[in-house]
Parts: C-alpha cells; structure tokens; sequence
C-alpha cells in the first residue's frame, strides 16, 4: 500500500504546504496514523480515502500550529500569507476518497451485485463467466452446453438488469415498455 500510493499522496501535500520536506513529512506521519488503525485490527474499507483525509488533517493542523506561533503569516507577509491559510481549509483530496462518494460507490455495488445475484441461475452464471471472468462468449457457451446464441441473451438480460438498477439509484425513471406487434391498444 506504501508503494501504490506514496507519490500520489506525496504530489498532493507537496501542492499543499509547498515543502517537499515538509509534504513527506506529512505522508510519512499519514501513513504511521494508518497502520496504527490497521494494528488495532479496526477493517478498514477504504484505505486510500482514510490515507487522504488524514493527510488533509494533518495539513490543516500544520497550518493552525504555524498561524498560532505567527510564523506562517507575519504582519509583513501581506495579504498573500492570509490566502494560504484560508486554502487550507477548503484543501481536498480527490472527490473519489471523500466519504461520501465512498460510500455511495459502495451501495451502487451492492445493489448492482443484488442485481446480478436475482438473475435466473444460468443466465446469471453466463454473465458472471463473460463479465467478471472475462471468458468470451464461445468458450462460455462451451462450458456451459449451451449455444453462443443463447450466452449472448442471457449476457443481454444481465446488462439490462445491471442497467435497471443504475437507473433506480440515479432516479431515472424506467423506460415505457414499446408496444409489440399484435397487442391492442
């Protein structure tokens, strides 16, 4: 975890306090605090958010610290020393981490996973083999004794279900069903 996101978090406190020493000194203090709660055996669910929020802590508590000692903006600093302080408060990291956004990403996949879970058994296991295992339809079709006619509508059926529930959680209002020929109006 170190390694994936180290520089990323590096560049954003780098932006952030405009130190390199200082920026790293905030990563590695970030990455201590996460550990610390990884050591207490609390799960944590999204490790990338909860490294950014504390580093965005960390930097909001540096600015305090240095606007208490006077050392961030003095008197003849003017109004540019003001404005960084004020930039530390409205500091984020991307909207991917934020808590929010976490968790409505993790309800969007619960609810496209109850989706897929209510699918008929086969037509669900020719969706799960094509989408998540990345089979081709063929091999698929061959796995299961079944034609590449039929994976293709089973697929088909799965997207419209996965589609149907990203409808319901963005509030889109289901498509009117189209008339078939033959039926009376």
């Amino acid at each position: 975890m170190v390694v994936r996101y180290y520089r990323e978090l590096l560049r954003f406190l780098q932006r952030a306090v405009k130190d390199r020493d200082t920026a790293e000194d905030l990563a590695q203090e970030s990455y201590a605090r996460l550990l610390a709660v990884q050591r207490s055996g609390e799960g944590i669910a999204e490790p990338r958010a909860l490294l950014y929020r504390t580093a965005r802590n960390l930097v909001i508590d540096q600015y305090r610290r240095s606007e208490v000692r006077g050392a961030h903006a003095p008197l003849d600093a003017g109004p540019q020393g003001a404005e960084q302080a004020q930039g530390a408060d409205d500091l984020a990291g991307p909207q991917a981490c934020e808590p929010e956004i976490a968790a409505m990403s993790s309800q969007s996949v619960q609810a496209l996973l109850a989706a897929i879970g209510a699918l008929p058994l086969r037509c669900r296991e020719a969706f799960i083999l094509h989408k998540f295992d990345g089979m081709p339809q063929a091999e698929v079709a061959r796995h299961m004794g079944i034609s590449t006619t039929m994976v293709e509508r089973h697929i088909k059926l799965g997207m419209q279900a996965c589609r149907a529930c990203q409808d319901r959680m963005d509030g889109t209002p289901a498509p009117a069903a189209s008339p078939r020929p033959g039926d009376a109006q």
